[in-house]
C-alpha cells in the first residue's frame, strides 16, 4: 500500500505542477509535511526553493504588501455571496443545456469514430510495428495539450483523490484555484468512476505504453486515413481509366490479330500454289536436262565420227557443229531462266514460311521440331559450270515428287542437316568436286538417272521401322549389352513425328536395364542430358521429364536413383520457373525416401541444383530440406550433406547468420527437449538430460555442421573486419593490436562477435545439460574449441577465448580486450547458485581443460591450471567429496586425449608423494578412472608403482581407496606381469586381516571378468572333478558326507556353466537331483549365495584362476575335502528302485556321447 500511495501522490504532484496550479500544489506540500510524509514532498520542496520560479526580490516584495483586515474581507464576501448566488443559479441553467448538448454530441462522435476505426483497421495491420515502436518512443508529451473534457476529467478525479487523501485544505485550494471548471457536476462519461484516480493509476499499470496510448493516436490518426483513402480513391479512378484504354488497345490489337491470322491463311493458300508451280517447273526443269543429256551425247557421237570422214565433209561438219553450238546455247539459257523463276519461286516460299513463323511465335505456339530451318539457309542458287553437275539434284526432286500430300510443307521447310532431311545441297556440292568428264561417267548418270534414292521417304521410313522394331529388340538383348541401343533409341526418340511413340521409347529409354548399376545409371544419364541439348526445353519437359519421373515410387531403389539424378542434371535444360517449383519438389519427396543412397542422391543432386534456381524464394524450404537431411539416420547421407549441400547452399543464398541462428536453436532445443535425468526439483540431476539415440545423433550431426561453418565464419570476420589497414600491415588479422582497437567498442564487428557471444554461451549451455557419460558429444564439442583456436589464433585464444570460459565456471577473468557493451551478456555467464556452480564444474570444466587450454600453444598453462586445482584445492577443508569427484571427472575426459597423459601423471606423482591425505585419495580415485585411456606399459611404468606407494601408506583410508584402483587396473589389462604386482598386492592387503581390506578386496576381484585361457583351465579343472563325482556316485556315501561335501561341490560347479560341458552339466544336475531326495530346487535358492562366493574366489584364486600362479599346487577348498570323504564312506541303503550299477551305467551313458569325439577326449585328456 505504501508504494501504491507514493504512486499516486506523485501523479497527482506532477499534475498539478504541469497544470500550474501551484497554490494547490503550495497546499499540499504543507499538508505533507504535517503529516510527516517528508519523502513524498522532495519534488515540491525543490520546486518552491529553485529561485528560478521565485525569485528572492519578489518574495520580499509580496511580504511587503498590506494585508487585509477580516472584517473588511467578511463583508467582500457576502456581497460576493449574493452576487455569486444570482451567478449560481444562471449557471446551473447553462450548465445542463451544456450537458444535455455535449451527451449528444458524444454519441455522435463516437459513432463517427467506430465507422472510421473499422475501416482503418486493415490499413493499420501491416503498419502496426512500426506505429506501436513509434508510440512506444514517443513521449507523455508528445500527446499534446489536454482538452476540455479531459482537463475536466483529470480535475475532478485529482478533486476525488485529495479530499479522499485526508488533504481537505488542499482541495479546498484547488477547488479556489479551478476557475474555469465546476469541479462539484461530474458529468457521466467513461471517465467518472469512483476512486478515479486509483483506476487510471491501475489501468495504466497494467497495460502497456503501446495500448495507453492506441486509443489517443488512433484519433490522430484518422484525419490521416481520410487523405489515404481520398488519394487511394483517385488512383482507382486513374486506373479505371487507364483500364478502358488498355481494353480499347486490347481489341484493336485482337482485331490486328485475326486480320493478320487472315492473312496468314492466304499466304499459306499462296504457299500452296507456289509448291504446286514449283513442282510444275521441275518436272519442266527434268525434261530440259534430260534433252541436254541427250544433246551432249550425239555431240559426242558426232565428235566420234568427225574423226573418220574425210576431209570432203569438212564444210558440212563445220556447218552442224555451229548449229550444235546455237541449239546448246539456246537450252543454257533457257535453263538459266528455269533457274531464276526457281529461284523467285523459293524466296517467295521462304518469306512466307518467315512471316508464319513469326506469327507463331507471337501467338506462342511452339513447334515440336526444333531442328527446322528454312529452306533458304540451304538451297542456294549454284552456277552450271557444266550441265552434268544437274543430274544429280534431278534425281532429288524427282523424289520430292513422290511425297505425300501432308508431308510436303515438311519437306520445303525442314533442313538437310541429317540424312533422312531432303540432303539437296549436300549432294549438289559433292557432285561439284566430281564433274565426270569421260563416257563412263556420263553412262553412270544416264542409268541412275531413273532409279535415284529417294531420301526424305527412306529416312522417315527408317525411323518409322527403327521405332517400331526397338521394343521387340530390347528385351532379347543382353542386359550388359543393352546401352548399346541408346543411340538407336536417342535417334528415333528425336526425329519420331508422332508424340505418343517418342513416350513409349522414352518409357523404354528409363526402363532398359531392370536394376542399373552405377556406370550403367551414368550411360543412361548421358543419353538423356545428350537428349535433352537436342530436343530443347519443351520437349525436355513435357516427354523427358514425366517419364523419368514416374520412377519416383518403383520399387527398386536403383531406379529412383535415377530420378534423383535427372533432378539435378537434366534441371539446365527446362526453364527456370520449373526448376524450383516442380523440381524442388520432387527432390523434397525423394529426401523422404527408405533408401539410404536415393537420399544421399537426393542430397548431392539438390547441390547441383540450387545454381540453378532464378531467385530465392524458395531459400528457407532448401535450408528445412538441408537440416532434415543433416539430421538423417544415415552418415552417408549426413556426410554428402555436409560435405556438398551445406557449402551450395551458403554459396547460393548467402544467408550463413541465419543458418549459425538457425543451428544453434536446434542444438539447445534437441537437447532440452529430452527428460531430465531427476524429478527432484532444485537438484543438479534435474538439469541434466537424458539423451535418447536418436537424440545424440542429432547432436553429434549438428555439431559436426558447426564445425564444418567455422571457415565460413572465419572468412565472413575477415571480410568484416573494420580494421584492414592494421591487418593488412602486420599480417594477421585477429592480433593483439586489433583486439585492442576492438575492444574500444566503437565499431561493430557482428560476425567476429558471433563466435564468442552467442556460439560460446550456446555450447556453454548445451555443456551443462549433458551428464558425464556424454563423452562423445563433450569431445564433439572439444575438437570445435580447438578449431576455433587454430582459426582465430593464439591472440584471440588469450585474451577472449579463455576469459569467457574462466568466467562461465566462477573463477575471475580480465576482460580488457573485450567490448564494455558486451560485458553484462559475458557476466552473466557466471554461475550464481550452488547448484549452477556444481553443474559448470561437470559440463565447462573438461572443455575449459581439453578444448581451451589444452590447445598446442598453451600446454604450460595447462599443466599451471590443473595443478592449481588439483594441488590447490585439494587443501581447503572446505572441499567436498562431492566436488573432488566432479573435479577428477574433468581430469578423466582431460585423458580421452593422449598427449597429455605425461603431464597428468606428474602432477599425480606429486599427489601420491603428498603428506595430504585427501590429495592422495584424490590420486588413487583419479587413476581409478582413468585407467581405461592408458596402454598396458604406461599402467607398468607409471600407475602401479603410483598404486603400490598408496597401497603401503600407513594410512588406512588412503590404503582402501587404492584397493579399488587395483580393481580396475585388473579389470583391464591381463599381462601376467600386471597379473602378477596385483596379486602380490592383494595378498598383502588380506595378510593385514582388516575386514573392511578384506571386503574391498573380495568386492574387486569377484567383479573382474574373466579371459578365455582361464576359461579354458577351468574347463579342464571341471572336467577332472566330474570324473572325480562320477567315482564318488558309485559308492555308497553317509548322508552327512552327501549333505557336507558332494551336494556343495556340485552346486559349485554348477554355478560356472561356461566351464562346463552340456553332458556333464546333465549328469550333474541328475546326480544332484537323485541325491539330494527331491531338495534341488530349495539348495539352489537356499545356498546359492554362498556357493556363488566359494566358487568365485576358487576361479579367482584356483590354478586356473585370474590370480593364480602356474607353479602353486594347492587344490581348491572342495576337491581337497573330497578324497577324505572318499576314505571314509559310511554305507547307506540304496534305494528300492535304483541301485549303485544302474546310476553307474546311466552316467557312463551320458558321457558315451562326449567320448566318441576324439578331440574331445584329447581335450579332456
Amino acid at each position: 500500500m505504501d508504494v501504491e500511495r507514493s504512486s499516486l501522490c506523485n501523479c497527482v504532484v506532477n499534475f498539478l505542477l504541469e497544470e500550474n496550479y501551484l497554490l494547490t500544489a503550495f497546499e499540499l506540500l504543507h499538508e505533507l509535511l504535517d503529516d510527516g510524509r517528508d519523502a513524498h514532498a522532495i519534488r515540491l520542496k525543490e520546486f518552491f526553493s529553485d529561485p528560478s520560479h521565485f525569485p528572492p526580490d519578489q518574495i520580499s516584495r509580496y511580504n511587503s504588501l498590506r494585508v487585509l483586515d477580516p472584517q473588511s474581507l467578511l463583508e467582500e464576501k457576502e456581497a460576493f455571496e449574493e452576487k455569486l448566488a444570482l451567478s449560481d443559479y444562471e449557471l446551473r441553467l447553462a450548465q445542463e443545456d451544456i450537458a444535455k448538448l455535449k451527451t449528444e454530441l458524444q454519441r455522435k462522435e463516437d459513432l463517427t469514430q467506430d465507422k472510421l476505426s473499422e475501416s482503418s483497421v486493415s490499413s493499420t495491420v501491416n503498419h502496426a510495428p512500426e506505429i506501436h515502436r513509434k508510440k512506444r518512443d514517443a513521449p507523455f508529451s508528445d500527446l499534446g495539450p489536454l482538452k476540455a473534457n479531459e482537463r475536466k476529467d483529470l480535475n475532478c478525479a485529482v478533486k476525488e483523490y485529495l479530499l479522499l487523501a485526508g488533504y481537505r485544505l488542499t482541495a479546498m485550494t484547488f477547488y479556489e484555484e479551478v476557475t474555469d471548471q465546476n469541479l462539484d457536476v461530474w458529468e457521466n462519461s467513461p471517465a467518472s468512476v469512483p476512486d478515479a484516480l486509483r483506476h487510471y493509476y491501475y489501468q495504466y499499470m497494467s497495460s502497456t505504453s503501446e495500448a495507453a496510448e492506441e486509443k489517443i493516436s488512433m484519433i490522430r490518426e484518422i484525419d490521416s486515413f481520410k487523405k489515404a483513402n481520398e488519394s487511394l480513391n483517385h488512383e482507382k479512378e486513374c486506373l479505371m481509366k487507364n483500364k478502358e484504354v488498355t481494353e480499347g488497345q486490347i481489341n484493336a490489337l485482337t482485331k490486328s490479330l485475326e486480320a493478320t491470322q487472315k492473312d496468314l491463311k492466304d499466304k499459306e493458300m499462296m504457299t500452296q500454289d507456289l509448291k504446286q508451280a514449283l513442282e510444275h517447273r521441275m518436272k519442266e526443269l527434268n525434261d530440259c536436262r534430260a534433252e541436254i543429256t541427250s544433246l551432249k551425247m550425239q555431240i559426242e557421237g558426232s565428235s566420234f565420227l568427225q574423226n573418220q570422214v574425210s576431209t570432203n565433209f569438212d564444210s558440212t561438219q563445220s556447218q552442224a557443229l555451229e548449229s550444235f553450238k546455237e541449239e546448246i546455247k539456246s537450252l543454257q539459257m533457257e535453263i538459266e531462266r528455269l533457274k531464276a523463276e526457281k529461284t523467285n519461286i523459293l524466296d517467295v516460299v521462304d518469306s512466307s514460311s518467315g512471316e508464319k513463323e513469326s506469327i507463331q511465335t507471337e501467338e506462342k505456339v511452339v513447334e515440336m521440331d526444333e531442328n527446322k530451318t528454312p529452306i533458304s539457309d540451304h538451297t542456294e542458287p549454284t552456277e552450271v559450270v557444266d550441265s552434268t553437275t544437274l543430274l544429280i539434284p534431278v534425281q532429288t526432286f524427282d523424289s520430292s515428287t513422290h511425297k505425300p500430300e501432308e508431308n510436303l510443307p515438311e519437306s520445303v521447310m525442314n533442313s538437310s542437316n541429317s540424312t533422312d532431311r531432303f540432303p539437296d545441297g549436300g549432294i549438289l556440292s559433292q557432285q561439284d568436286e566430281k564433274l565426270p568428264s569421260e563416257d563412263g561417267g556420263l553412262h553412270l548418270n544416264s542409268e541412275n538417272l531413273g532409279s535415284g534414292p529417294v531420301p526424305e521417304n527412306t529416312g522417315l521410313g527408317t525411323i518409322q521401322i527403327l521405332a517400331d522394331s526397338l521394343p521387340k529388340i530390347v528385351p532379347y538383348v543382353l542386359i550388359n549389352h543393352r546401352e548399346e541401343l541408346l543411340p538407336l533409341i536417342m535417334c528415333a526418340i528425336e526425329r519420331h513425328p508422332d508424340s505418343s511413340t517418342r513416350d513409349s521409347l522414352t518409357h523404354t529409354l528409363f526402363n532398359l536395364i531392370k536394376r542399373p548399376d552405377e556406370q550403367q545409371r551414368r550411360i543412361i544419364m548421358d543419353a538423356c542430358v545428350s537428349l535433352a541439348k537436342n530436343v530443347g526445353e519443351m520437349r525436355t519437359e513435357t516427354e523427358l521429364l514425366p517419364q523419368c519421373w514416374e520412377q519416383i515410387n518403383h520399387m527398386y531403389e536403383e531406379r529412383r536413383l535415377l530420378v534423383a539424378q535427372s533432378c539435378g542434371e537434366l534441371a539446365e535444360f527446362v526453364r527456370p520457373e520449373i526448376r524450383d517449383s516442380l523440381i524442388l519438389s520432387i527432390v523434397q519427396q525423394l529426401v523422404e525416401d527408405p533408401a539410404t543412397v536415393v537420399r544421399e542422391a537426393a542430397a548431392h543432386n539438390l547441390a547441383l541444383l540450387l545454381p540453378l534456381f532464378p531467385h530465392m524464394d524458395k531459400y528457407f524450404k532448401v535450408e528445412e530440406l538441408m537440416f532434415q537431411l543433416a539430421c538423417d539416420p544415415s552418415g552417408v547421407v549426413v556426410e554428402t550433406t555436409l560435405k556438398e549441400l551445406l557449402p551450395a547452399i551458403i554459396n547460393w543464398g548467402n544467408k550463413l547468420d541465419h543458418i549459425l541462428r538457425v543451428l544453434l536453436s536446434h542444438i539447445l532445443g534437441s537437447a532440452q527437449r529430452c527428460p531430465p535425468l531427476s524429478g527432484v526439483e532444485g537438484s543438479v540431476e534435474s538439469h541434466l538430460r537424458v539423451l535418447g539415440e536418436q537424440e545424440r545423433w542429432n547432436l553429434d550431426v549438428l555439431l559436426k555442421m558447426l564445425s564444418e561453418l567455422l571457415p565460413f565464419v572465419h572468412q565472413k570476420a575477415i571480410e568484416t573486419c573494420p580494421f584492414s589497414s592494421v591487418s593488412e600491415s602486420n599480417g594477421t588479422i585477429f592480433s593483439s593490436s586489433v583486439l585492442e582497437l576492438y575492444a574500444g567498442g566503437h565499431v561493430e564487428w557482428p560476425a567476429f562477435e558471433w563466435v564468442h557471444v552467442d556460439c560460446f554461451s550456446c555450447l556453454l549451455q548445451l555443456a551443462c545439460l549433458l551428464p558425464r557419460k556424454e563423452d562423445k558429444l563433450r569431445n564433439r564439442i572439444t575438437k570445435f574449441l580447438l578449431a576455433v583456436s587454430e582459426c582465430f589464433g593464439d591472440s584471440y585464444l588469450t585474451h577472449i577465448m579463455l576469459p569467457v570460459f574462466l568466467v562461465a565456471i566462477g573463477d575471475e577473468a580480465d576482460l580488457t580486450f573485450i567490448p564494455p557493451n558486451i560485458h553484462s551478456r559475458i557476466k552473466g555467464l557466471r554461475p550464481r547458485t550452488a547448484v549452477a556452480e556444481r553443474l559448470a564444474i561437470l559440463g565447462i570444466l573438461p572443455l575449459l581443460l581439453a578444448g581451451v587450454l589444452g590447445s598446442s600453444g598453451k600446454h604450460q598453462q595447462l599443466a599451471d591450471y590443473l595443478r592449481k586445482l588439483l594441488l590447490g584445492g585439494a587443501t581447503k577443508e572446505s572441499t567436498s567429496a562431492i566436488h573432488n569427484m566432479d573435479i577428477v571427472n574433468a581430469v578423466r575426459f582431460l585423458c580421452t586425449f593422449e598427449e597429455h597423459h605425461g603431464m597428468i601423471f606428474n602432477i599425480l606423482w606429486e599427489m601420491v608423494v603428498s603428506s595430504k591425505m585427501e590429495m592422495k585419495i584424490n590420486a588413487s580415485n583419479i587413476i581409478k578412472v582413468i585407467v581405461p585411456y592408458i596402454d598396458a606399459k604406461v599402467a607398468s611404468t607409471h600407475v602401479l608403482p603410483a598404486l603400490i606407494t598408496l597401497g603401503s601408506d600407513q594410512n588406512l583410508n588412503v590404503k582402501y581407496a587404492s584397493i579399488d584402483a587395483f580393481g580396475a587396473v585388473a579389470q583391464h589389462f591381463k599381462n601376467d606381469m600386471i597379473v602378477d604386482k596385483i596379486r602380490v598386492q592383494m595378498d598383502a592387503f588380506l595378510e593385514d586381516g582388516s575386514l573392511e581390506a578384506t571386503i574391498a578386496v573380495i568386492f574387486q576381484l569377484t567383479s573382474t571378468p574373466v579371459s578365455s585361457t582361464d576359461v579354458m583351465r577351468r574347463r579342464q579343472r571341471a572336467n577332472a572333478f566330474c570324473e572325480a563325482i562320477r567315482a564318488l556316485d558309485a559308492t555308497d556315501l553317509s548322508a552327512n558326507s552327501i549333505r557336507n561335501f558332494l551336494l556343495p561341490t556340485i552346486q559349485n560347479l554348477l554355478k560356472d556353466p561356461d566351464a562346463l560341458d552340456p553332458a556333464h552339466k546333465e549328469a550333474l544336475e541328475i546326480i544332484l537331483k537323485e541325491r539330494s531326495g527331491g531338495t534341488f530346487e530349495a539348495l539352489s535358492k537356499v545356498m546359492g549365495a554362498h556357493l556363488g562366493m566359494a566358487s568365485s574366489m576358487t576361479n579367482l584364486f584356483g590354478e586356473g584362476g585370474l590370480l593364480g600362479k602356474k607353479e602353486i599346487t594347492e587344490s581348491p577348498t572342495e576337491p581337497a575335502e573330497l578324497p577324505n570323504s572318499a576314505a571314509s564312506p559310511s554305507p547307506a541303503p540304496a534305494a528300492a528302485e535304483d541301485t549303485r550299477f544302474m546310476r553307474i551305467m546311466r552316467v557312463t551313458d551320458m558321457l558315451r556321447g562326449k567320448a566318441k569325439s576324439p578331440e574331445e577326449t584329447h581335450q579332456n585328456q
